[in-house]
């Protein structure tokens, strides 16, 4: 069974963001590719959110969120800039059909951390664009391979 790792939508720049990055949100397209990745990962029949506690990760799944009737859970771990062994703790925890919402640091970060420990991937996953999904595939929490379903093109 797999778990579902995404990469948070479109959101504002950085760069002209005035206020708390925390609290940086979706644009429209973010929006808009939110929803189609709820529509993608409905099918698999999602066992639970966790979510940065950054708004772009939460905003993210929140249309998923409103067609499973599943909450949203804040994972600190999930941060930007989390340590490697605090986010592969999280795949510890998780159940098999988890949707994850992390940053373009993390997500790379943690799979190379899988990498190194075996599993099996092809290169368009060490850098995984905005709304992305990268879907975890293991055996008893031993990752065997992924495949990474590129962003909604709005």
């Amino acid at each position: 069974m797999p778990i579902f790792l995404v990469r948070h939508a479109k959101a504002g720049s950085r760069s002209t963001w005035e206020g708390d990055d925390l609290v940086r949100p979706l644009t429209q397209v973010g929006w808009s590719q939110s929803k189609i990745i709820a529509d993608r990962l409905l099918p698999y029949t999602p066992s639970m959110l966790l979510s940065s506690p950054y708004v772009r990760c939460v905003q993210t799944l929140e249309p998923l969120a409103e067609i499973t009737g599943l909450e949203i859970v804040i994972d600190e771990r999930l941060t930007e800039e989390s340590p490697l062994e605090k986010t592969l703790a999280v795949l510890d925890d998780v159940a098999d059909n988890a949707v994850l919402c992390s940053h373009g640091d993390v997500i790379p970060d943690l799979v190379n951390g899988l990498i190194r420990r075996g599993m099996d991937v092809d290169a368009s996953m060490r850098s995984p664009r905005k709304g992305s999904v990268i879907v975890l595939h293991h055996v008893n929490k031993l990752f065997t391979h992924a495949e990474y379903w590129d962003r909604p093109v709005i």
